[in-house]
């Protein structure tokens, strides 16, 4: 018999899984053009979700249910809580795009995005092997399914397939080196694992075989070099409203899953997997912003800096260690959790003004479809201009607090290596703040290459300007995230 508190932990689940359903039966008799009644009821429904989330994070409680495979706390509630919301923006941006490029004949865009939220969900609340998977294949195949949804277009469908295929083969990966673990502990449950790690009677060599097809995986999932090479492809080929579908929300959830395994699971083997995480790190943050410089494409541009991005939340990651205290681990990998919100949230404003820009039969993709954006609409030019700034670590932005509080958790470590990390991330970060730069100027100095004036409804124009004041209020004000980070990943060691 499941106890009522298994049913609680995973209440948010059930509300979603079940409005999916429903909303995908309603979706068979809505006829309008841009599918007003799914479009409103998946946005009523991601807010019901967004506030019991939100809700059950500000509660601060941790459960565990079904035999501990599902665990509610404080992190991954909030996490949970970001990831809805970005869905929403998205879905925001992307509809009036979507429904010009006739991706909307079928209401799978809103549905299916629900699915991948769910899988999103799952993954975060995964205390258990098998559970972390299950979530981690409905996110990724839906996703496929998703950059695949313009039928006709040969760009997207070749975009889906490298999709696909890599995928494919990074799951296999992390299956790999997830059976690895459950031969050498005897468990599929994190906290069992935990535990039989820390006896130190598992054998060293396959826990760190097993270990390195985990890390593998994971990379892949977060688009860390030298496993990024999906990344560039998919988010060009893929239509721009679901490159943001797949470059926003599920980056919450992939650091929700490295969290869980690396932190919760298989903390014993820290030092193993922070040298991995500092490896990819550096290849990361090398290779996304060398070949930003060269890309003209402003999407292919935006898929390397996620890639440099990335290699810059890993580096906290890398920083927090119980070798130095919980103190410090709770400091880092808050800095990590910090950096990732802040990155989402400037990822949504960059792609709603590509979105915005977009016309019927026009992509606006390169870099040189912005120029003169300021004479044409000096709002969405200034939005995209905080965050380029943003992206690029420029105060009193909230990427220059996020790049900070990671380089302050490596300097605070004390190690001579760590420090050595945290010049080579700041060299980097100049190197590419120049291509963040170059689409400011193009946006403000070069001459306009159409008169067409930029026009957005209501709810997108209203969320962008929202979008673009959360950027600049919470690089000023960067208190009170912070600390709800902080308290989250303490509550979360704390278990």
């Amino acid at each position: 018999m499941i106890d009522k508190l298994s049913w609680v932990t995973i209440y948010p689940e059930i509300v979603l899984l079940v409005m999916a359903c429903i909303i995908a039966l309603v979706d068979l008799s809505d006829t309008s053009p841009r599918r007003t009644r799914t479009y409103v009821l998946t946005l009523l429904t991601l807010l019901v979700v967004a506030v019991l989330t939100g809700m059950a994070a500000i509660d601060g409680k941790t459960s565990y249910g079904f035999g501990g495979m599902v665990v509610s706390d404080s992190m991954g509630n909030w996490l949970k809580c970001f990831a809805t919301i970005a869905l929403m923006v998205t879905l925001v941006y992307g509809r009036p795009y979507a429904a010009d490029r006739d991706m909307l004949r079928g209401g799978e865009l809103f549905t299916v995005s629900m699915f991948a939220l769910l899988g999103m969900f799952v993954m975060i609340s995964g205390s258990n092997f098998l559970l972390i998977y299950l979530g981690l294949e409905l996110l990724t195949l839906s996703s496929y399914a998703l950059v695949a949804l313009r039928r006709d277009n040969a760009v997207a469908s070749e975009a889906a397939m490298k999709y696909f295929v890599l995928g494919a083969m990074a799951s296999g990966f992390l299956l790999y080196g997830l059976s690895m673990m459950y031969g050498a502990t005897g468990s599929l449950d994190l906290n069992e694992v935990f535990k039989a790690i820390s006896t130190g009677k598992v054998n060293h060599q396959v826990l760190v075989f097993g270990l390195v097809f985990i890390v593998a995986g994971l990379a892949f999932k977060v688009g860390a070099a030298p496993f990024h090479m999906w990344v560039p492809d998919v988010y060009q080929g893929a239509p721009t409203a679901v490159t943001l579908l797949i470059g926003a929300a599920p980056e919450l959830a992939a650091f929700g899953i490295i969290i869980r395994l690396l932190v919760d699971g298989l903390q014993p083997l820290a030092i193993d997997w922070q040298q991995m995480l500092a490896v990819l790190a550096v290849a990361s943050l090398l290779i996304g912003n060398l070949a930003a410089i060269a890309q003209s494409n402003l999407k292919r541009m935006l898929a390397y800096s996620t890639i440099s991005q990335m290699g810059f939340m890993l580096l906290g990651l890398v920083a927090g260690s119980d070798l130095h205290g919980t103190q410090n681990a709770q400091a880092a990998y808050s800095a990590s959790m910090f950096y990732i919100v802040t990155y989402v949230l400037t990822m949504l404003a960059s792609f709603g003004i590509i979105l915005l820009l977009a016309r019927e039969g026009f992509e606006s993709e390169e870099i040189i479809d912005l120029a003169g954006l300021n004479q044409r609409s000096p709002l969405y030019a200034g939005v995209m201009a905080i965050a380029m700034f943003s992206l690029a670590g420029l105060p009193p932005l909230v990427g220059f607090y996020a790049k900070l509080a990671v380089l302050q958790a490596l300097i605070a470590s004390g190690q001579a290596i760590y420090i050595g990390l945290a010049v080579f991330a700041v060299m980097t970060s100049l190197v590419g703040a120049f291509y963040y730069l170059r689409v400011v100027k193009v946006m403000y100095f070069d001459a306009p290459v159409t008169a067409t004036t930029v026009s957005a409804s209501f709810d997108v124009r209203t969320v962008l300007t929202i979008n673009g004041a959360l950027i600049l209020i919470l690089g000023v004000l960067p208190g009170g995230l912070m600390t709800l980070c902080y308290e989250a990943i303490a509550a979360t060691l704390a278990h």
